[in-house]
């Protein structure tokens, strides 16, 4: 029914082209192959500078950049000892040249609270999980992107558009993840020690990706993955996302993505109250403020309203959650249905996929956290997605 192993590896090789392969990998006297892009790609991920590597590891600096530039290749021992200081298996070193997402082809949500040390390791992670997506491409036949473009589009205008060309009326959103799954954008989880970052999405070899921070309500999260989407569609190669405008321009995009100018006129929310904007915005899946916002975007509150109503939500506590949501946060059709197949009738745990990524488990973990639900009690989604299209990839 599937491809064997063997078959599995030519299909991860392959896809990074013949010429990288012989480009990057390094083999030392002693015979040891080596992929001086890994060194790199697992200390930004640690976030170590090459001073505290040399520290943690033994080595000095000066030896550490010559493995990275492609200057000198570790014997076994050093490799060894760089393996465990950065927490990677010796085969991590070992693998093909890693993507390499480039800064100004990533968008990240709120950019100006980051650090250059975060920005690295967030890359570094999304570099991770395009392996990972690499590799369930070798087994399983995936949604293709179907993502339009707009960068000639007004936010507004183009959030319409969208909604138009995948057919959802004026009505709710009713799964962002499920939805950007089902038109082919690979959504994965930002790792635990890069929660500063709220969201970022990028396009690597014609496939778009999104990861969000999924420790956040679930309504700040439906507007995160809305928000990236507004990157991918307003900010694709013809337009380099970057600066304050990109962002202000994203933010109206899922401003408009997740509660229509017509659905929301129809609700007759002129001067509403806040006891009904607070019901109001268990229909649309957002949180009281970004209802608010939008309500005084369409002129439907006064400033004076909308000033008054923003105060008395942050007075309760809105500003950084939303007190007493029943929304379930979003997680993962696809990924779940993914390692639902890998552990039967493929009989892969967990541990053999990241073992076959050449990472621990714990770091395979890092990327499906909160979206693959794993021994849940109960629950489930609220909503009927649509369901993204999954099949083995027969040998």
């Amino acid at each position: 029914m599937t491809r064997a192993t063997a078959t599995d590896r030519r299909s991860w090789w392959s896809c990074w082209g013949a010429d990288q392969v012989d480009v990057r990998l390094r083999v030392g006297a002693e015979g040891n192959v080596f992929t001086p892009e890994r060194l790199v790609l697992a200390r930004r991920r640690r976030r170590m500078t090459l001073a505290e590597l040399a520290r943690t590891s033994g080595y000095s600096a000066q030896s550490i950049t010559a493995f990275e530039n492609h200057r000198k290749v570790p014997s076994p021992e050093t490799l060894s000892a760089l393996a465990a200081a950065l927490h990677y298996p010796l085969s991590f070193f070992a693998a093909p040249r890693p993507a390499d997402l480039q800064l100004d082809s990533v968008s990240f949500r709120a950019p100006s609270k980051m650090t250059a040390t975060e920005r690295d390791s967030a890359l570094s992670s999304g570099a991770i999980a395009v392996a990972l997506n690499v590799w369930l491409e070798g087994l399983f036949k995936l949604p293709r992107p179907d993502l339009p473009t707009y960068p000639h589009l007004e936010p507004e205008a183009a959030a319409e558009q969208v909604r138009a060309a995948w057919g959802l009326g004026e009505a709710p959103v009713p799964n962002t993840v499920h939805l950007l799954e089902a038109r082919g954008v690979r959504v994965f989880s930002l790792p635990s020690d890069c929660l500063d970052i709220d969201a970022f999405s990028t396009i690597n070899a014609g496939t778009p990706y999104v990861f969000l921070n999924t420790r956040k309500t679930g309504e700040r999260g439906r507007f995160d993955a809305a928000h990236e989407l507004g990157h991918l569609v307003l900010h694709c190669e013809h337009r380099i996302p970057h600066g304050r405008d990109s962002e202000g321009e994203a933010n109206d995009f899922a401003s408009a993505f997740l509660m229509p100018r017509a659905g929301i006129l129809a609700q007759r929310l002129h001067n509403a109250s806040l006891e009904r904007i607070l019901s109001a915005k268990r229909r649309w899946g957002v949180s009281a403020m970004a209802l608010t916002y939008r309500l005084r975007k369409l002129e439907l509150l006064s400033e004076w309203r909308y000033s008054q109503t923003m105060k008395e939500l942050a007075r309760r506590g809105y500003r950084r959650a939303e007190p007493d949501s029943s929304l379930v946060r979003e997680s993962s059709q696809l990924l779940a249905k993914v390692f639902e197949v890998l552990r039967d009738p493929l009989k892969k745990s967990p541990s053999d996929v990241a073992a076959e990524l050449n990472i621990f488990v714990e770091e395979l973990n890092e990327y499906v956290f909160g979206l693959v639900p794993v021994a849940v009690e109960g629950g489930g989604q609220q909503s009927a997605p649509v369901r993204p299209q999954l099949r083995l990839v027969k040998g």
